[in-house]
């Protein structure tokens, strides 16, 4: 593959993922208002609760993934889901 079709994979990988990063979220259960009961979040949030004697730490993944779900993503969060897809994108550059 060229450098110009290596290219399109990354820059088409970074924006899928920032543009999918919301609708997968809220497919998991963490919606803008808040967690969806019976979700994939809800169980997580129940596992996390169960592992720190009854509440959901503050920073911690499910944490961020109901913020991120409530107000979207920060900055740095969008940066970090843009690098992770550009990531991909090259990788999967590398196969027909």
């Amino acid at each position: 593959m060229g450098p110009i079709m290596t290219a399109a994979a990354i820059g088409t990988g970074a924006i899928g993922a920032v543009v999918l990063a919301p609708v997968v979220l809220g497919a998991a259960g963490f919606t803008s208002a808040g967690i969806a009961a019976g979700s994939i979040g809800a169980k997580m949030m129940s596992a996390a609760a169960v592992a720190n004697g009854g509440g959901v730490a503050a920073g911690g993944l499910v944490a961020s993934l109901q913020a991120a779900g409530t107000a979207g993503l920060s900055g740095v969060a969008t940066a970090a889901v843009a690098g992770t897809g550009a990531t991909v994108g090259w990788i999967t550059s590398f196969f027909r």
